[in-house]
């Protein structure tokens, strides 16, 4: 049987942690937690369940978070967790029978991300999603083909059936759109899963403010080179809310017509459904939300929401 190291990176979680960790401690060998500068009892209550509680001071950089916690492991596998996951009964015992049997050669484990509510505080838009989750502390390289022999480079992955339920009970966006704005600041170009995930959470659950904030950010995506067309209508639907908020029309309309002549999305239709309501024009922003049902013509790129239930909700009070 091999061993588990939990790690997990936190800050301000004392509504969740426990319920995170009461679901999780006695099927790992080893929990460490690092704390990211909590204010709360969630250092408090992290010491419950272990005496590996570290402080690390926070830099925007999520992934060097969990290096660290990573480099207090000392088992074979390394579980990470987020402080408002759950694990229920069903699948804590596929996961205590995943840890009897695992392969050796396996290297990663993918279980599936579940969220328990299309309208819960998350950016996501899936209900599953696979996910890696538990790795090898220590990877050990081989040598593969039988002539013209050369080390294996790709990863054994295993595909697990292991749900993961994703239950938060506060908004972290804030904390996430400082650190995409930093990245930015720093003069560093964002990658495409971050410029998606940027463009994703505003939409979810940005304020006026955040987007405004992030108008150089998208901006500076209409000018990289080799940014490819998701990428740039990602920007265009950006840019259209910002220039809304502004209230330029010109450089709205210019982005919306952008958003026309490379296939219309649900987001840009919302987008001018709010437009013509603001300034009175009900009819028009009538037919720019129904514009955003149609499966057949428009597609989500950003927040399923907006060939759903936003322009749902909009056509009731129109009185459509």
């Amino acid at each position: 049987m091999v061993g588990f190291s939990l790690c997990m990176i936190v800050k301000n979680e004392e509504k969740v942690l426990e319920r995170c960790l009461d679901s999780l401690a006695d099927l790992m060998d080893e929990i460490i937690i690092v704390d990211t500068g909590s204010t709360d009892n969630t250092k408090d209550i992290a010491r419950k369940y272990t005496s590996k509680v570290y402080d690390y001071t926070w830099n925007g950089d999520f992934a060097a978070a969990r290096n660290f916690a990573a480099s207090h492991a000392t088992m074979e596998y390394i579980y990470t967790a987020d402080a408002d996951e759950v694990i229920d009964k069903e699948n804590r015992e596929k996961l205590a029978q995943l840890k009897q049997i695992l392969l050796p050669e396996v290297e990663i484990v993918q279980m599936l991300y579940c969220n328990t509510s299309s309208e819960n505080n998350t950016v996501y838009n899936f209900e599953k999603e696979l996910r890696p989750k538990l790795y090898r502390r220590l990877r050990e390289f081989t040598w593969i083909d039988p002539i013209h022999e050369t080390l294996r480079l790709d990863p054994v992955v295993f595909d697990s059936d292991i749900e993961i339920l994703h239950m938060p009970e506060g908004d972290h966006s804030s904390r996430d759109f400082q650190a995409l704005l930093s990245v930015h600041e720093k003069g560093q170009r964002l990658s495409k899963k971050l410029h998606h995930m940027y463009a994703m959470e505003l939409f979810r659950s940005g304020g006026e403010q955040d987007f405004l904030q992030a108008q150089e950010v998208f901006l500076a995506t209409m000018k990289q080179e080799g940014r490819d067309m998701d990428e740039v209508k990602e920007a265009i639907c950006v840019l259209s809310r910002i220039y809304r908020i502004k209230k330029d029309i010109p450089h709205f309309m210019m982005y919306a017509m952008k958003d026309a002549v490379t296939g219309v999305t649900s987001e840009l239709c919302c987008e001018l459904g709010a437009y013509y309501r603001e300034i009175g024009e009900l009819e028009e922003a009538a037919v720019w939300y129904m514009n955003a049902m149609q499966e057949t013509e428009t597609e989500s790129i950003l927040d399923l929401r907006t060939s759903t239930t936003i322009p749902e909700a909009a056509l009731k009070e129109l009185g459509r």
